[in-house]
């Protein structure tokens, strides 16, 4: 059986790597929550796509967040608003609901 069908759904990858929390937080993803996040984009992927998640980001250490998540909302480009996707966690390893929750304490 091949891995797409295994996992029910192809997923599109969003890989990004990025210097410091603060690059990550501030230039990437405008919204986070223990949830999901909102990843600004200037051409969004459709409601209900699936995404592997992967996030890299240096604080002390290299960190990354991983998991799978799904498009639940969508912002286009041409609106009053910043372009984008909001993306629900769907699974994250516990490495990274361990950074998420480091990410969460920072922003306060």
């Amino acid at each position: 059986m091949s891995e797409s069908k295994r996992r029910g759904a192809d997923r599109v990858r969003i890989n990004r790597e990025f210097d410091t929390i603060d690059e990550f937080i501030s230039e990437y993803v405008s919204d986070i929550s223990q949830s999901g996040v909102f990843i600004r984009s200037d051409d969004p992927l459709p409601r209900g796509t699936k995404v592997d998640l992967r996030f890299t980001v240096i604080d002390e250490d290299m960190e990354t967040i991983e998991g799978i998540g799904e498009v639940t909302r969508v912002v286009v480009p041409g609106t009053d608003k910043a372009p984008g996707m909001g993306v629900v966690f769907t699974e994250l390893t516990s490495t990274s609901q361990r950074l998420v929750q480091r990410l969460l304490i920072r922003r306060k």
